[in-house]
């Protein structure tokens, strides 16, 4: 048995929290693990880290990498994606990778799952998976149908024909409903929202391929894994549900009848947050006077609010976003504006493999960071053409090399100077973490004014 889980999407409706550097798969929502961690944990009920596979686009890999050593899942498999192409490219390059790294026969199940909901109680799911395995033993397609508890509109749904074993059989797959619609369906009791969860047997994968998607069907059996990666742009952007699952007749739905939250939106996250006597939602620094059943997020600074009902306020350090609950679906929409700002896509807080850093303040000609550097780990040898960068160690020790120097040592209150067009490398090489304060002066200071020399994570170099 394979679990493969998709953790390359970009998450826009949580906007600001969410953003397209670091989407909602990497946020902690309601505990020390992130969403991916829990989710990881969720399955090493059921299988082995090694049976694990994660998909995800290749800027995130480091973030994947971080929250298997969070599990202890080393030993998972981690697939990049070259591109981004949906849910059904992003399942079949799993699929060859089982193939040829892994040399699964014909007869290998597989669970496929989102990265990012949110589901318990995981004993009573992880035997809802194991019933999926019993299903796709008589080369079926199964997928766990989400019971519903209210009209929502929000998600697709599955409508259930006659019964199968412990299932039913699928009789469609339907796009999300009006509220009218939706209401009925909930009246009806044989429709299930679709949580996007398939199971599947390796020779009924390929079958359902063949005679549904063509293309990918030749891609799959045909290509190695490597020359499957090279050719992946070329591929189709389609999701799993419009390539098989809505065509076609060999599919069973299992109800799942657990709490699940797909976190898909900020009403989400308000349904599964516990509330105060007045209906509010408080995480974080919040003040309120007179509100009611509404969303408050503070991250930085005091979030103050008078006389608010039904309302969403999230507070970043540099975004602010307010929206009417029940509307929190449009919040894409905000995002989609956005694509052209940095907001949109980076947060001032930047996670990198060596650590992270945080821009303090900035102006186009200068910006301040403070960056942290994990014990261990060595940033790029690199320099700048645009901007010189001054440092000093507030915490911990710095192993530092500037232009043609031997390796030196700066203490905590000393600092250094690195003058533009000269090659440099900050390095940790001691057991506690090292934080310095950055500060840039040029006529340039944006993030890809760096010319690589060398770098210990693989990424690409200059010269």
């Amino acid at each position: 048995m394979k679990i493969i889980i998709l953790a390359g999407g970009g998450g826009t409706r949580l906007y600001p929290l969410s953003r397209s550097n670091y989407p909602k798969q990497f946020l902690n929502i309601d505990s020390d693990m992130s969403l991916l961690g829990n989710t990881i944990n969720r399955y090493m009920r059921i299988v082995q880290p090694k049976d694990i596979l994660i998909v995800s686009n290749k800027k995130y890999i480091y973030h994947v990498q971080e929250e298997l050593n969070k599990c202890g899942a080393k030993d998972a498999q981690i697939i990049s994606e070259p591109c981004a192409r949906n849910t059904a490219p992003a399942i079949a390059l799993a699929v060859r990778y089982c193939i040829d790294k892994l040399s699964v026969d014909e007869k290998e199940q597989f669970f496929v799952a989102p990265a990012d909901h949110i589901i318990t109680p995981e004993d009573s799911f992880a035997r809802k998976v194991l019933q999926c395995f019993e299903y796709t033993l008589d080369n079926k397609i199964v997928t766990l149908g989400v019971k519903p508890d209210k009209p929502e509109t929000g998600y697709g749904y599955i409508k259930a024909a006659q019964k199968y074993k412990e299932g039913f059989i699928v009789d469609k797959f339907v796009e999300k409903p009006d509220l009218d619609t939706a209401k009925q369906y909930l009246k009806d009791g044989n429709y299930y929202w679709n949580g996007g969860m398939y199971s599947f047997n390796l020779i009924t994968f390929f079958d359902e391929l063949k005679l549904h998607h063509p293309q990918l069907y030749d891609y799959l059996s045909t290509k190695k894994y490597e020359r499957f990666v090279d050719d992946f742009d070329k591929l189709k952007s389609i999701s799993i549900d419009y390539a098989i699952a809505e065509k076609s007749s060999n599919i069973v739905t299992v109800p799942l009848d657990v709490y699940w939250n797909d976190v898909g939106s900020w009403d989400s996250l308000y349904d599964y947050m516990d509330k105060d006597s007045q209906g509010n939602v408080q995480l974080g620094d919040c003040k309120t006077i007179d509100c009611r059943n509404s969303l408050l997020m503070s991250n930085n600074r005091l979030v103050a609010a008078v006389g608010l009902e039904n309302t969403i306020v999230i507070e970043t350090d540099d975004v602010i976003m307010v929206a009417k609950k029940g509307e929190s679906q449009r919040v894409k929409e905000v995002y989609e504006s956005l694509k052209n700002r940095t907001e949109a896509h980076e947060h001032t807080t930047n996670h990198r493999p060596w650590g992270y850093y945080t821009i303090l303040s900035e102006s186009d000609k200068y910006k301040v960071k403070q960056i942290t550097v994990n014990p261990g780990q060595s940033l790029s040898l690199q320099l700048h053409n645009h901007r010189s960068e001054h440092w000093v160690v507030t915490s911990g020790q710095a192993t530092v090399i500037i232009g043609c120097d031997d390796e030196r040592t700066i203490h905590k209150n000393e600092s250094i100077y690195v003058p533009k067009g000269t090659r440099h490398r900050l390095m940790n090489k001691s057991v506690e973490v090292l934080e310095i304060i950055e500060v840039q002066n040029g006529d340039y200071v944006g993030e890809d004014d760096i010319v690589r020399f060398d770098d210990v994570y693989g990424r690409s170099v200059s010269a």
